[in-house]
């Protein structure tokens, strides 16, 4: 016997909105196994918006949230060919995020889930990128865990060891700026526009990394914790220089030096976690995840240490509802229930934790 589900997704956490619909069948008989068919994945964003104020306006990406919610759910629905009331179940993301993004969202997914009648399952935003890099049309999830997990986003640099679907244990993070955080202060300083892992991606590619020698902070410290404030000082103070110089490429070649430490910081935490934990398996997911540059050198370390290594898409890197209904669908398997009453937002939802 199949059981079917069509979940919709809703992801708010920031300044894009995201909206899926997903099927998923699981024969009881074999219930490892999930068949998975994306029916809508439909995004909004808002960089547009949030360029000219060089990073995102809270205040700004709550209203255009409400605005985008209805008319992304309207289109999804009719791409699936499906009726509201064919849903089974509404998953939403709850935190960790921006407390009025979050809110939106979830107001929405309550008052559609009560007018339906249908089961609101709050998620992580952080657990649906740590799932991401599983999305496929037959998946058996279950089997790939334990796993570590590096999650590298513009809120994010978290180094996670995920026993099973909802136990995480933090084992290491920034102890100040995110690497996306550091990209977009330095994209702005030089004189582009949010956000800035692109154009800093898009500079290096015509840059010489080994230009500029930047510091590696906490590099030789034991622990997995990574810092990135003293690296962006560094970049900044070297920008201010270069601004007076003749030099007629330094800025591709501070974004390359700059994307090569980092790449660098990542690598050698990553190489001290797998000894550690003695994972065979590598999840690296988040915005920031969709840098080449990045990704080539986890893969040659993943090589070189014989580690399997999970990469999202590149579209599934950035925020979206996909991420956030096929999490639902892997909780479901837990069996867990949640009543609307229950649900709340958590702007500083630590994944490691499930409160």
């Amino acid at each position: 016997m199949v059981k079917e589900d069509l979940i919709l997704g809703i992801e708010t956490s920031c300044d894009d909105t995201g909206v899926s619909i997903i099927k998923t069948s699981i024969d009881r008989d074999n219930p490892e196994e999930i068949n998975l068919d994306i029916l809508s994945n439909k995004l909004a964003s808002q960089t547009e918006l949030h360029d000219k104020y060089g990073g995102v306006v809270p205040e700004l990406a709550s209203r255009e949230h409400l605005r985008s919610l209805l008319p992304l759910t309207k289109q999804a629905l009719f791409e699936s060919d499906l009726d509201p009331s064919s849903l089974s179940k509404i998953a939403v993301t709850t935190g960790p995020g921006l407390k009025g993004s979050l809110l939106t969202g979830l107001n929405f997914a309550a008052g559609l889930a009560a007018a339906l009648k249908k089961p609101v399952i709050p998620i992580n935003h952080l657990e649906g990128h740590v799932l991401s890099a599983f999305i496929e049309a037959k998946s058996q999830p279950k089997r790939n865990f334990p796993f570590l997990t590096l999650l590298i986003s513009g809120g994010h640099t978290q180094i996670i060891l995920a026993k099973q679907i909802g136990k995480y244990e933090l084992l290491g993070e920034t102890v100040d700026d995110s690497i996306g955080e550091t990209f977009d202060k330095v994209s702005q300083e030089l004189g582009y526009g949010y956000p800035g892992g692109p154009v800093i991606e898009e500079l290096a590619h015509k840059g010489d990394h080994a230009k500029y020698p930047f510091p590696k902070p906490l590099l030789k410290k034991q622990g997995l914790n990574l810092s990135f404030s003293g690296l962006k000082t560094a970049v900044i103070r070297e920008i201010i220089k270069c601004k007076t110089s003749k030099e007629r490429y330094w800025k591709n070649n501070i974004a390359a030096s700059l994307q090569h430490t980092v790449s660098t910081l990542l690598a050698s935490k990553i190489r001290d976690a797998i000894t550690l934990t003695g994972a065979d398996t590598l999840v690296v997911s988040g915005g920031v995840a969709a840098n080449h540059y990045i990704r080539e050198t986890l893969s040659g370390l993943s090589q070189s240490m014989q580690v399997n290594l999970r990469l999202p898409p590149k579209h599934l890197c950035a925020d979206n509802g996909l991420m956030i209904a096929w999490a639902a669908c892997l909780k479901n398997l837990l069996q867990e229930n949640y009543c609307i009453e229950d649900l709340k937002v958590r702007p500083r939802w630590n994944i490691a934790t499930r409160d």
